[in-house]
C-alpha cells in the first residue's frame, strides 16, 4: 500500500480551516521537510473513476498526472492532511516534497497554497480565513504574477517550469528565443 510521509514533528488533528489538518508537534525550521506525498500516479481518466473513493487524497504533479491514493482503503496512509491557506507556512519542493516556508510554532495547522500544485479548470470557494484570502481558487491561480512572486522557488516543478517560460511583462524575449532567421550577429555588418 503506497504511504504518504510525515515528519514525527506533526500530527493530525481536527482543524478551523475543513476537515482534519496537519498541525505541528513541535518547533518546524524554515526548509524542514514536513511530508512527502506518496500513491500511484493516476492520470485523468484514472483520477476521474476513483475520486469518488478517493476525496482530495492527491496532489498533482504534471498536466493531466496527479499522484494519490487508488482506493478508500489506501487513503488513510496516503494522505498528508495539508489544508489550503491563501497564507500558507508550507511550499513545494520538486513535485511531492512539502517544505516549512518559515519557522512554524508548536499548535500551528501546516497548510499550502493549491496555486503551488494545481492547473485544472475548476473553481473552489476558499475557507482558509487568512487575510487576504482570494475567496475564490480557480485552479489557474498560479498565473497570477503576484503569487508567482510571493512562491518563488515553491511551486511544484512542472508548475515552475511553465511560470519560466511565460513572457515577462515590459520585457522583449530574449534573442535564443527568437528564430535563427531573426537573430543579429554580434559585430557583424548588415
Amino acid at each position: 500500500m503506497p504511504a504518504s510521509y510525515l515528519s514525527p514533528k506533526t500530527a493530525i488533528r481536527p482543524s478551523p480551516i475543513e476537515g482534519r489538518g496537519l498541525f505541528a508537534r513541535r518547533t518546524i525550521r524554515a526548509g524542514e521537510i514536513v511530508a512527502i506525498k506518496g500513491g500511484h500516479v493516476l492520470d485523468r481518466r484514472m483520477l476521474r473513476r476513483v475520486r469518488s473513493r478517493i476525496a482530495h487524497a492527491y496532489v498533482q504533479i504534471a498536466d493531466g498526472f496527479f499522484i494519490g491514493a487508488a482506493t478508500a482503503a489506501e487513503v488513510r496512509r496516503n494522505k498528508i492532511f495539508l489544508n489550503h491557506s491563501c497564507a500558507p507556512n508550507v511550499g513545494i519542493l520538486g513535485q511531492i516534497v512539502f517544505v516549512a516556508l518559515r519557522d512554524i510554532r508548536a499548535g500551528e495547522e501546516l497548510t499550502y497554497d493549491w496555486a503551488m500544485e494545481e492547473n485544472e479548470p475548476c473553481r473552489t470557494r476558499c475557507r482558509c480565513g487568512a487575510r487576504g484570502c482570494r475567496g475564490t481558487l480557480t485552479g489557474r491561480d498560479w498565473t497570477r504574477p503576484a503569487l508567482q512572486r510571493k512562491y518563488r522557488g515553491r511551486f511544484s516543478a512542472f508548475l515552475g517550469e511553465k511560470i519560466g517560460r511565460l513572457p515577462k511583462p515590459g520585457r522583449e524575449k530574449a534573442s535564443g528565443d527568437r528564430p535563427p532567421s531573426a537573430r543579429r550577429r554580434r559585430g557583424a555588418r548588415g
